[in-house]
């Protein structure tokens, strides 16, 4: 089966306050900037295969979805292009031919696209899904948004079993996808939240989701934006199981670089490099 072909998209852009204690090359007072890196992978017998959604159309044409304290965090642009429904039309596709999403979780920031791609099935942790679908604590009340998934997708829940990938837990394959991609649990950010794997035509991508914001933190030693260390540690589900999973990552980087390609879901920096890809 040939690799597929993938197309990196920004799918919301945000700009949280105080940039430069997130990593932004800004002034002490300037706003920062998020993107919403998801994938779009060209399948020779699946269709097309989104991974992640980025703010769904809906949430662009009605910001009044997205909770007012998010939207004063980290200031979203809506802009109307960057929802990958425009995306996938902007790339010469039909929605219709998404027939899958993986997601790496279900945040607000992460699964807005998903009405917008009704007739596909939905694939995550089956902790996340759990986790979303119960709202359990004060924080999962705020960050899972019920609206999104509404429609009532076709949810392809995955447990902690599989394939070794590089070392990292890895549940393969997934239901109806014949293409080489894998969730990746490494869970701490939220209950169930895992990264994606996927193979294309010259190794190995990692989309990591939200187990780290900044490519410094895969350096060794580790560093980080302080206002970004803060946030982290804050959202985190459980922060020991965050830190010990962004351990691995750097462990990978630094054993297997040629291997695969690690990035996250909200540095502009690690999104750069693939532009117009």
């Amino acid at each position: 089966m040939p690799s597929p072909r993938v197309h990196h998209l920004n799918c919301a852009t945000m700009h949280p306050p105080l940039g430069r204690l997130i990593g932004s090359d800004v002034g002490p007072l300037a706003r920062g900037t998020f993107v919403a890196h998801c994938l779009l992978l060209e399948t020779e017998r699946d269709g097309l295969v989104l991974v992640d959604s980025g703010f769904g159309a809906a949430d662009v044409r009605d910001p009044r979805r997205i909770p007012a304290g998010f939207r004063l965090l980290v200031a979203p642009a809506f802009d109307a292009a960057e929802p990958a429904h425009a995306r996938v039309q902007a790339l010469g596709h039909r929605p219709e031919d998404v027939r899958h999403i993986v997601v790496t979780h279900l945040d607000l920031d992460h699964a807005g696209g998903l009405v917008d791609f009704p007739w596909a099935a939905v694939h995550l942790h089956a902790a996340e899904h759990d986790a979303a679908m119960r709202r359990a604590s004060l924080q999962e009340k705020t960050r899972y948004l019920p609206v999104q998934w509404a429609h009532g997708p076709r949810w392809e829940t995955y447990a902690d079993e599989g394939d070794d990938f590089f070392g990292l837990g890895a549940v393969r394959p997934l239901r109806g996808v014949a293409a080489d991609v894998a969730l990746v649990p490494l869970h701490g950010h939220t209950r169930g939240h895992s990264a994606v794997a996927v193979k294309d035509g010259t190794g190995w991508l990692l989309h990591a989701g939200d187990a780290y914001f900044h490519h410094t933190e895969l350096d060794r030693p580790r560093r980080c934006p302080p206002g970004l260390d803060l946030f982290q540690r804050t959202v985190a589900m459980d922060e020991r199981a965050r830190r010990r999973n962004q351990s691995r990552l750097r462990d990978l980087r630094a054993t297997r670089p040629d291997d695969v390609a690690i990035f996250s879901a909200h540095d502009p920096a690690e999104l750069l490099p693939y532009a117009g890809s």
